[in-house]
C-alpha cells in the first residue's frame, strides 16, 4: 500500500473529541491508504487542551480567539492587561507552521443551543458567543490563504441555522470569497458513528474548488445502538475501584433526584406534566424516609434478599419472604397453617409444631366441658362438679348471674359510668374492680388545655428533633409517653446527595455516570477506563457534552481522506450511491479538472 498522510488541525478543539476520532480513520483507495495526523488545536480552556493532549497526542494551544469588543461584551469587563487579539500569524503557529489538508470548527454553541430561551440569545453576552462563529472562519481562511485549507468541517447546534442565520450567510459569502463550494447539512452524529445516543448537529462542510475536484459525499449512515450495548460492558454505576473516580454516581440536588423518580422509563421529563398537582403538592403522590431499614420487611418472591448474617432475623432486616408456593395440600410450605375442622391434617411427628406445618385447627365447637378451662357457666345451667382443688382456672366454677338489679354486693364491679351520671361512694379501697370508679368521657381530643387528665400523660407523644425525652423505661411504648420524634431530616430541596432509585418494575432509575457519557460519546470505550484533568464532575461532564463524538468525527474524516486521495491521483469524478455533501454548481456535470476551471 502507498501510504500518504494527512494533516488535520482544530479550532475550538476542547477536550479533542474530533482530533481523536481524526486520528483513527485509514481511508484506502485502490493502493494508496491516507492517515491522518494532527499538528494542533486551539481553545481558551486550560483543562480541555490538557485532555486535548491525552486524547490526541500532541499540544494544544492556549488561545482566546475573540476581538477586544466580543471579550467586553461577552465578559462584562475589558481584558485584562497584556491581553491582546488573536492573529492568523497565532493561528498559524498554533499548527506549528504546517499546512492541514482539514480543519475542523467547532464554536461554542451555547448562544445557538435550545436550551438558552430566546430572549437570553439575544443579549450581547450571547451574541458576542454567536459572532466568534464567522471570526474563527474568518482567522483560519487568512491563516492559509497562501495554501487554503482543502476541506472544511464546521459543527454546531442545529438552531444556529435559525438563530444565527445572518452569521452563516456571512459565512458562506466568505468561503465562496475563498474560493470554496459550501454545503449546509443537519447530521446525526449517532447515525453517522453508530453511537448510542441521537445527536443532531448542524454541519457546513467546504471544498475548496481548485485543489479538490472531486465530489465530497456523505459518510455511511448506520443504525443507532441500545444504549444497554455500552452501559452493559461497564462495571456496575459506582464501581470506582473497577472503572476509576468518574465512574461514581453523581451527586444531584434532591429535587431532581425526586422528579427524576417519577419520570416514567423511557420517557424524559415531559412526563412530569402528567402528575396531578393541588396546592402546589402532587396530589397522588407522598414522600417519606425509610423506617427501620427493612424491619419486619418481607421480599417479594422474585427478589434477591442479600447478605444474611449472623444477627439476620424478621426484626432486623427483611428477612421474610412472600412465598406463592402455598397450594392447596402443600403443606410443607403452610407454616402457622390453621387446617379446618372437616380436612386432615399432615403427617404428625416428633418435631412438628404450630411453627412447622398446618397444625393447628379452627375448632367450631363451642368450648364444652372437656374444655372448661376458665369457663363460665350459663346461669340456668349445671356446673362440673367442684371439688378441693376448683378454681375459676380449673373448670366452670364462674356464672352468668342476669341479676342486675337490688342491692347486690358485686354490681359494681369493673363498672363504667356515664358521663352525666354519678359515681358510687369512694372509698380507701377504691379501684375499677372495686366500683363504679371509671368514667365514659366523651370530650374529644387529649392534652388540648392545660389541666386536661392526659396533660402530662404523654400518651402518644411526639418529642420536638431538638427536645429531650424523659427517662426511658423498660416498658416504654409509643402509647405510654413521649417516645415518638419528629424527625425533620427530610433532604432540603438543593440538598446534593447520592440516591438509589428502585422503581415499581425492580430496575434502577439512576442518571449516568461521567463516564457513562464519555462512553456513549465514544470518548472511550466501555472496557477502558478515563481520567480527563481536574476533579469536578459538572467541569468533566460540561467538557464531554461538548465534545465531537470520536467516531462521529472519523466517519467524517474518513470520507474527507477518500475525497484527498482521490484528488490527489488526479481523479476527478467517483461514482456513489451515497448523497452529494458538497457540489459547485457550475461544474455539477464536469469530469476534469481542466474543464471546471
Amino acid at each position: 500500500m502507498i501510504k500518504r498522510t494527512l494533516k488535520h488541525f482544530h479550532m475550538c478543539c476542547g477536550l479533542g473529541g474530533g482530533a481523536k476520532g481524526f486520528n483513527r480513520a485509514k481511508p484506502v483507495v485502490g493502493n494508496m491508504q491516507a492517515e491522518w495526523q494532527c499538528v494542533g488545536g486551539v481553545d481558551v480552556d486550560p483543562a480541555g487542551l490538557r485532555d486535548f493532549q491525552r486524547l490526541s497526542g500532541i499540544p494544544g494551544t492556549l488561545m482566546d480567539l475573540f476581538t477586544r469588543e466580543q471579550y467586553t461584551a461577552f465578559h462584562g469587563v475589558e481584558p485584562p492587561a497584556g491581553w491582546r487579539e488573536a492573529t492568523a500569524e497565532d493561528v498559524r503557529r498554533a499548527a506549528n507552521n504546517q499546512d492541514p489538508d482539514a480543519v475542523f470548527i467547532s464554536s461554542p454553541c451555547k448562544g445557538a443551543s435550545g436550551l438558552l430561551s430566546e430572549t437570553m440569545s439575544l443579549t450581547p453576552k450571547y451574541q458576542a458567543l454567536n459572532e466568534l462563529t464567522l471570526r474563527c472562519v474568518w482567522l483560519m481562511c487568512e491563516a492559509w490563504k497562501h495554501n487554503p485549507v482543502s476541506l472544511i468541517v464546521f459543527e454546531n447546534v442545529p438552531r444556529l441555522a435559525t438563530r444565527g442565520r445572518h452569521l452563516l450567510d456571512q459565512i458562506g459569502k466568505l468561503l465562496e470569497f475563498y474560493g470554496y463550494a459550501v454545503a449546509e447539512t443537519t447530521h446525526d452524529c449517532g447515525v453517522i458513528g453508530g453511537l448510542a445516543q441521537s445527536r443532531k448537529r448542524f454541519l457546513l462542510v467546504a471544498r475548496h474548488i481548485e485543489k479538490v475536484p472531486p465530489f465530497l459525499y456523505e459518510p455511511e449512515k448506520k443504525t443507532l445502538r441500545a444504549v444497554g450495548d455500552i452501559l452493559g460492558r461497564m462495571p456496575l454505576a459506582g464501581d470506582i475501584e473497577a472503572a476509576g473516580p468518574m465512574h461514581r454516581v453523581p451527586a444531584l440536588q434532591w429535587k431532581t433526584w425526586v422528579r427524576l423518580a417519577l419520570v416514567k422509563a423511557g420517557k424524559d421529563w415531559r412526563s412530569l406534566n402528567e402528575l396531578a398537582i393541588e396546592d402546589g403538592y402532587l396530589r397522588d403522590f407522598i414522600i417519606v424516609p425509610e423506617a427501620y431499614a427493612g424491619y419486619l420487611g418481607v421480599n417479594d418472591w422474585g427478589d434477591s434478599m442479600g447478605t444474611v448474617a449472623g444477627r439476620s432475623s424478621p426484626t432486623n432486616g427483611a428477612f421474610s419472604v412472600a412465598d406463592p408456593r402455598a397450594r392447596e395440600g402443600a403443606l410443607q410450605y403452610q407454616q402457622y397453617g390453621v387446617r379446618r375442622w372437616d380436612e386432615t391434617s399432615g403427617a404428625v411427628i416428633g418435631v412438628k409444631s404450630p411453627g412447622q406445618g398446618t397444625f393447628s385447627v379452627a375448632d367450631p365447637r363451642d368450648p364444652g366441658i372437656g374444655h372448661a378451662k376458665y369457663n363460665v357457666a350459663q346461669w340456668d345451667g349445671v356446673s362440673r362438679t367442684v371439688i378441693s382443688g376448683s378454681t375459676t382456672g380449673q373448670g366452670a366454677f364462674a356464672v352468668q348471674d342476669p341479676r342486675t338489679g337490688g342491692a347486690s354486693t358485686h354490681k359494681n364491679v369493673f363498672r363504667v359510668v356515664d358521663y352525666d351520671q354519678a359515681a358510687g361512694t369512694i372509698t380507701s379501697g377504691h379501684g375499677p374492680s372495686s366500683g363504679g370508679q371509671s368514667i365514659a368521657d366523651p370530650r374529644p381530643g387529649m392534652a388540648k388545655v392545660k389541666g386536661d387528665p392526659y396533660l402530662t400523660g404523654g400518651h402518644y407523644g411526639v418529642v420536638p428533633w431538638n427536645g429531650q425525652a424523659g427517662a426511658v423505661s423498660a416498658s416504654a411504648r409509643q402509647d405510654n409517653g413521649r417516645w415518638s420524634v419528629a424527625d425533620p431530616r427530610m433532604p432540603a430541596a438543593n440538598e446534593r446527595l447520592t440516591c438509589v432509585i428502585r422503581s415499581l418494575d425492580g430496575t434502577w432509575h439512576r442518571p449516568f455516570t461521567t463516564l457513562e457519557l464519555a462512553a456513549l460519546q465514544s470518548l472511550v470505550d466501555p472496557e477502558e477506563q478515563l481520567e480527563l484533568d481536574g476533579l469536578s464532575d459538572q467541569a468533566w461532564r460540561e467538557r464531554i457534552g461538548n465534545a465531537v463524538p470520536p467516531s462521529a468525527a472519523e466517519a467524517i474524516a474518513h470520507v474527507m481522506g477518500t475525497t484527498l486521495l482521490l484528488a490527489g491521483a488526479g481523479e476527478t469524478f467517483m461514482l456513489s450511491n451515497m448523497p452529494v455533501w458538497v457540489r459547485p454548481v457550475a461544474v455539477g456535470l464536469s469530469v476534469s479538472h481542466q474543464d471546471s476551471v
